[in-house]
């Protein structure tokens, strides 16, 4: 007998089911970073915690719709968000971050509020104003049309077909059926939450139930399932960030599962690995942000340059605009905008202090880099 083409033409869909134990050390992974993550969390300043958390939201808004091959203006999204958070806002939000801030917050903040066809309604007007519509003829609001649901990339005159959503007739029973799923789950203390957020995850984007927008809502929808479970933690971590780095696998093991049985183990061995990911990055963070309140309560009284400052800032900020490898003179003189003699006093006077400490190497290939001692200064000197 042939089996079925797509995983909702199976006979028990969607009566899913996993191998536990090959899911069990991901389990517990996620759920020890999600624990370290939470203490963390706990140990860094209020005014801290509210930067990290837009940092956190705007990343996700961001890659999720960087996933769907969207460009979103960083700038006009952050605006939306800080207002909203109570945060300084200096920009000028567009209808579009404006949605795309009320559908994160949202999904973020409220996840005692029912998951109800209305609400996902809601979402996709959020995700798709009336104001920047215009010529697009997308269903906003509304389920899908009649036509062939596909999910595809690539090209448009050589499409790359992932999978085919369940057709338009029974649509709003299959909705029911997971909604109604997706309340009841809550409270199974038989399924483990993380799980539950990847079956979401999976279900949701397989009935794709409306025009466009599916991909980003599927990843709202699974960071309220995991504000559910741990609401402080998705303040901090952004799942999407992580899915974008693997958006090739991500299409692939839907792709894969979608032709399969409906035993998901595969797809949720992904999505857990994505998640402690996702987790981990939270954690170097965070790490980042409390060695740097270290390292300014032990050098507040050394009466640093503003260029000091912020040469040393941009160090310990880290992230694309740092320097992995240490700081040169040369970079120090182009970064604090000093001339190359400065640029050399500057680096001397900040090994002097402890501030920095010198890597190995001499003459222009000299560098610098943090030094998060919590000892004497460094005895190695600049001469």
């Amino acid at each position: 007998m042939r089996t079925p083409p797509w995983i909702w033409q199976q006979p028990d869909w969607p009566q899913f089911r996993w191998q536990a134990e090959a899911l069990a050390p991901l389990l517990r992974a996620c759920t020890q970073a999600q624990g370290r993550l939470l203490g963390m969390a706990g140990a860094i300043g209020a005014d801290v915690e509210a930067q990290n958390n837009l940092d956190a939201l705007l990343q996700n808004i961001i890659t999720s719709s960087a996933i769907e091959g969207e460009q979103l203006n960083v700038g006009s999204v952050r605006s939306s968000l800080a207002r909203r958070l109570g945060l300084d806002d200096s920009g000028n939000p567009s209808p579009r971050s404006e949605g795309l801030a009320e559908l994160s917050l949202d999904a973020t903040r409220h996840p005692d509020q029912p998951l109800t066809l209305e609400r996902l309604y809601r979402w996709h007007r959020w995700l798709f104003p009336a104001e920047e519509l215009q010529l697009t003829r997308i269903r906003v609001g509304e389920l899908r049309g009649d036509e062939t649901m596909q999910v595809v990339s690539g090209r448009l005159d050589r499409p790359t077909v992932h999978f085919e959503a369940p057709p338009r007739a029974g649509l709003e029973q299959q909705l029911d059926g997971f909604i109604a799923w997706f309340e009841h789950s809550r409270g199974d203390t038989t399924l483990d939450p993380m799980l539950r957020a990847g079956i979401a995850h999976f279900w949701f984007v397989t009935l794709h139930p409306f025009d466009d927008g599916n991909g980003r809502l599927t990843r709202a929808l699974t960071d309220l399932a995991l504000a559910q479970d741990a609401p402080e933690a998705i303040r901090f971590h952004a799942l999407s960030a992580s899915i974008l780095e693997q958006r090739a696998t991500y299409y692939r093991i839907l792709e894969a599962s979608q032709k399969g049985s409906l035993d998901v183990t595969a797809w949720l061995q992904w999505f857990l690995q994505t998640l402690l990911h996702s987790l981990e990055q939270a954690l170097a963070r965070i790490d980042r942000v409390l060695a740097k309140a270290r390292f300014w309560q032990r050098h507040r009284h050394e009466g640093l340059s503003a260029e000091q400052l912020k040469v040393l800032n941009r160090l310990l900020d880290g992230g694309e605009r740092g320097f992995d490898d240490g700081i040169s003179a040369a970079q120090y003189k182009a970064v604090a905008q000093v001339s190359k003699a400065t640029a050399t006093r500057h680096l001397a006077d900040l090994v002097a202090k402890g501030c920095l400490v010198r890597l190995p190497g001499g003459g222009r290939s000299t560098r610098y880099e943090i030094n998060q001692c919590d000892g004497l200064p460094s005895a190695q000197s600049d001469q």
